[in-house]
């Protein structure tokens, strides 16, 4: 039987493999080193690997996410640690108008091999400044490949692969998910370009990823007790996104159901919404649905923040909709 380990514990390993198999790579980020990272993941690394490989940076988003992208453009492998995706939006300039665009506007001449980890979305009561879901923005962006490990496996074999990628690659850890437990098998890499089907279903598709993916799964097992069965697609890659895998599960079941905990307007459940009625209108037989997030910013009363997001209630009575 595979030992049992947590997310926390899955991705350093993948962190420490990466470091072990090439001196290029480093980690740096707030918090990363002595205090061993504000999730527990990166701890026990500086003593491991020493000051130079994991470096601890001033609270600058923007200052240590360019130092990153400078690093990468000269050679070396960086992991740049944002605490959180809000604290992100302080370091948009270098993302966006750099580390994005440089492969095209150098003619091919340069690339930013550079892997950005953060911590994203809510469930902990730490109030809308450390809580929203914003991945979605960033999978809006030409040049970026955007990851969302659910899964221990994905967890531990997606690091590795993005670090071959000679362009920038945005790893989404949803926060909730860093105590989920479960065995694992040994460590493979990851295809970071498909997504998964974590459960066969013939009645509708459930679409998820990150956080949202336990959600649809359990919705999907209190679905079967009531005689719907339901497909789970994981997507795992939120930017370039799987159509095939979405569209060879909605031609089965005709029916989809979008769960992301994205906020409803200009989301990436619309994004999948529309190119599923672009490419396979006439194989559905109810429009498409989405359960999405409480359009306000994130509660920090538990009872409220709960009511904003998606919840296995709400993707069961969509389903029953769906269903009729």
């Amino acid at each position: 039987m595979s030992p049992r380990t947590s997310y926390r514990e899955a991705l350093r390993e993948a962190l420490r493999e990466a470091l072990q198999r090439d001196p290029r790579v480093f980690l740096m980020g707030e918090d990363v080193g002595r205090y061993g990272g504000t999730y527990a993941v990166s701890k026990g690394l500086l003593e491991e690997f020493g000051e130079e490989r994991i470096r601890d940076t001033p609270l600058s988003e923007l200052g240590f996410v360019g130092a990153g992208i400078g690093a990468a453009l000269g050679g070396m492998r960086p992991i740049v640690e944002v605490m959180t995706v809000n604290f992100s939006l302080l370091a948009l300039d270098p993302i966006i108008n750099t580390a994005a665009t440089l492969r095209h506007m150098s003619g091919g001449q340069f690339s930013v091999p550079l892997v950005l980890r953060m911590a994203t979305g809510a469930g902990r009561q730490l109030a809308a400044q450390h809580s929203h879901s914003l991945e979605g923005w960033y999978t809006h962006i030409p040049g970026l490949k955007i990851l969302a490990p659910a899964t221990l496996e994905d967890a531990r074999g997606m690091l590795w692969p993005a670090l071959q990628d000679p362009d920038p690659v945005l790893i989404f850890e949803h926060a909730q998910l860093y105590n989920l437990e479960g065995e694992l098998d040994q460590a493979e890499p990851v295809d970071i370009s498909s997504a998964r089907m974590r459960r066969e279903g013939s009645d509708l598709t459930l679409i998820a990823y990150g956080g949202t993916l336990g959600k649809a799964l359990a919705a999907a097992e209190q679905l079967a007790g009531e005689g719907i069965a339901a497909e789970v697609i994981d997507l795992r890659v939120l930017r370039p996104l799987d159509d095939a895998t979405i569209l060879a599960s909605l031609r089965k079941t005709r029916r989809v159901l979008v769960v992301d905990e994205g906020w409803r307007s200009g989301s990436l459940a619309a994004e999948i919404i529309a190119r599923i009625v672009e490419q396979a209108f006439y194989e559905l037989d109810a429009a498409p649905m989405r359960v999405c997030s409480a359009e306000v910013p994130i509660p920090y009363a538990r009872h409220l923040e709960q009511a904003a997001l998606p919840q296995v209630p709400a993707i069961v009575a969509a389903a029953h909709e769906l269903c009729g």
